[in-house]
């Protein structure tokens, strides 16, 4: 009886520890999360970075946390960790507008490198507009529609100013590039006949409307 006896307070120690010790992560996880969160709030991006830096390497599949440092990156300037930390989330929330949004945002800001390899500029330009036009395919209704249709239009027109670049070494494309300037062009007009008093858009429109007379008048 008394062996029984001990043996159930060995294992009734042991299941304790076992809980204790499963729920450390989740402690630490949630600690780290929180912290973020706040830093997120307060406009801190750097500190929120390091707070949900940690958390996400105990639990890589917390979708607030990821939101929150793909967000956080993106305003630390840190464009690629950005899309990396975003492609994580839409892997768990394929449905949202802004994480597509702010995922194409940043890779229009890479696509902006000068540095860049050729090859390297025509992929995160394309995936740009190809991330914004998901964003505007899921919440075409979204009060904020116009900086999509924005954005997405000074994205078509970097990348057609990348396709008629007779330097952008075997990535010269003329019809692409013609076909890239049209797209801007319906995109600032979309976001000009909602909003008539932009005069920023007005001169992105009349801006891409000169390139395209150009580009369409060299044969």
């Amino acid at each position: 009886m008394l062996h029984e006896l001990r043996s159930l307070m060995r294992l009734s120690v042991i299941i304790s520890f076992l809980f204790i010790s499963s729920l450390e992560p989740l402690l630490a996880q949630n600690a780290y999360v929180k912290l973020g969160r706040q830093a997120y709030a307060d406009g801190d991006f750097k500190s929120a970075v390091k707070q949900l830096e940690k958390a996400c390497l105990i639990d890589s599949t917390n979708a607030n946390a990821l939101w929150m440092l793909g967000y956080s990156y993106y305003h630390s300037d840190n464009y690629s960790k950005s899309v990396t930390a975003f492609t994580k989330y839409l892997a768990i929330t394929p449905t949202d507008a802004y994480a597509y949004y702010y995922m194409a945002m940043a890779k229009s800001r890479l696509g902006r490198d000068k540095q860049l390899l050729p090859a390297d500029k025509e992929k995160y330009l394309y995936e740009a507009i190809f991330n914004y036009s998901k964003a505007i395919e899921i919440d075409p209704t979204d009060s904020k529609i116009a900086s999509f249709y924005q954005n997405r239009g000074i994205a078509y027109s970097d990348y057609s100013v990348f396709k008629l670049d007779p330097n952008s070494r075997g990535y010269y494309d003329r019809a692409r590039g013609i076909r890239a300037l049209k797209a801007a062009i319906d995109d600032f007009q979309k976001v000009l006949t909602d909003n008539p008093t932009r005069t920023d858009i007005a001169s992105l429109l009349d801006q891409s409307k000169e390139k395209l007379a150009g580009s369409v008048g060299h044969h």
